[in-house]
């Protein structure tokens, strides 16, 4: 129970957060890398560090003249060794078990098996520090100017304009100040990408080569004909190894022991890593679209206009075009995060409202009883109206 109770305190990176709560500053494949996959990556960690899910993670068979403790500290600490040549054959009449047998021929060595704990936790912060990135970059601005506005539903048609006009003013007034905003934006973005690409190259240089055809081989493992495959999870994450022991015997001359070796953490380790593997793979490939149509983005004008008329239902094909042609990227950065942040109806609003003010200008317009005043980020944000009131009354 207590392995449960520690992994449903992962479940805090999945778990639902509505609009009112907290906004939405990224994509759904931003939100993949921090949230899906640094959980998935640390309940492994608490998985694998449970021993008693399996019993020990390992247990070694060597002579009596040693305690068996010893033999199985010895053996996690340095290595074990299967041999390959023995992989394909018979178990029971040629071998005892797969790759096991008379030590002649090439070894292959594992010692991953006591970093594969620290290697998940170190992979579940790689995939979490992209997102505190661009947390740090993005320093709450969506969320204070979207304040109160977040997931509402506003009836009154006065009441929905007045604040549309606000945030349109507050856009207005910072208007092409948003580039570097969308630079953060866009670096952590590929950050992602370049992160799980850099991710299964590290797996495979930790599992000693194995990792990058590791999933193509289980598959085509599953459709061989049984009497003539070799199961390749076996062949990377061995049940029984071989293990050897040096010490000095009565006579002071120095004694070879062998001792086969159960390795229990392995078949949690199997599945862990072709779960990864599959997960890396469709992860890396939605993180490369997501840069390849934020590229298109910045480059495209023609994009963000599609994107507004699309998505976002813009009223007039004329305004898409007008608001595309004299905003910036860092502009429609804001205005897109916006449109995640608040109800089809308010966002509509805001669009029309910007869309006039691009036209008309930003000095004429709507008269000043119908506008309120230029807010600041500070009076955007929820702390604002007690700052005021201490301002009031240090005056009176």
């Amino acid at each position: 129970m207590a392995v449960f109770g520690l992994v449903s305190a992962v479940a805090g990176f999945v778990k639902v957060r509505y609009l009112i709560d907290r906004a939405i500053i990224d994509n759904i494949v931003f939100r993949a890398h921090y949230r899906i996959t640094s959980a998935i990556l640390f309940a492994c960690c608490i998985i694998v560090t449970a021993n008693n899910l399996i019993g020990d993670p390992i247990n070694c068979i060597g002579e009596s003249a040693v305690p068996s403790h010893v033999i199985n500290t010895f053996c996690w600490i340095t290595y074990t060794y299967t041999l390959p040549a023995n992989q394909m054959k018979q178990v029971g009449t040629q071998v005892a078990h797969p790759g096991l047998g008379t030590d002649t021929g090439e070894k292959r060595y594992h010692s991953y098996y006591q970093w594969v704990p620290f290697m998940l936790f170190f992979q579940g912060l790689l995939f979490y520090i992209p997102h505190w990135m661009w947390k740090q970059w993005e320093e709450g601005k969506v969320r204070m100017i979207s304040d109160g506005l977040r997931g509402a539903i506003v009836e009154n048609k006065q009441e929905r304009q007045a604040k549309a006009f606000r945030l349109v003013q507050y856009i207005m007034d910072t208007l092409h100040l948003h580039n570097s905003y969308a630079a953060g934006y866009f670096f952590c973005e590929a950050l992602n990408f370049v992160n799980v690409v850099g991710n299964i190259f590290f797996v495979d240089t930790f599992l000693g080569g194995a990792f990058l055809t590791y999933g193509t081989e289980v598959v085509k493992f599953s459709n061989m004909n049984q009497e003539q495959r070799s199961d390749p999870m076996v062949e990377i994450f061995p049940r029984i190894t071989k293990c050897t022991f040096h010490k000095f015997g009565a006579s002071g001359t120095i004694q070879k022991l062998d001792a086969l070796c159960v390795l229990a953490l392995n078949i949690l380790n199997e599945k862990i890593f072709i779960f990864l593997w599959f997960w890396f793979i469709i992860l890396a490939a939605m993180s490369g679209l997501a840069l390849l149509y934020s590229m298109a983005v910045v480059l495209l004008p023609s994009t963000r206009e599609t994107i507004l008329k699309r998505r976002f239902k813009f009223s007039t094909s004329s305004g898409a075009s007008a608001l595309v042609r004299e905003t910036q990227v860092g502009d429609f950065l804001l205005i897109h995060l916006l449109g995640q942040n608040l109800n089809m109806m308010l966002f509509s609003e805001v669009l029309d409202e910007l869309c006039r003010r691009l036209h008309v200008g930003s000095s004429s317009g709507a008269s000043p009883a119908s506008v309120p005043s230029a807010p600041s980020t500070l009076e955007m944000s929820p702390i604002y109206p007690e700052i005021e009131k201490y301002s009031k009354d240090t005056e009176i």
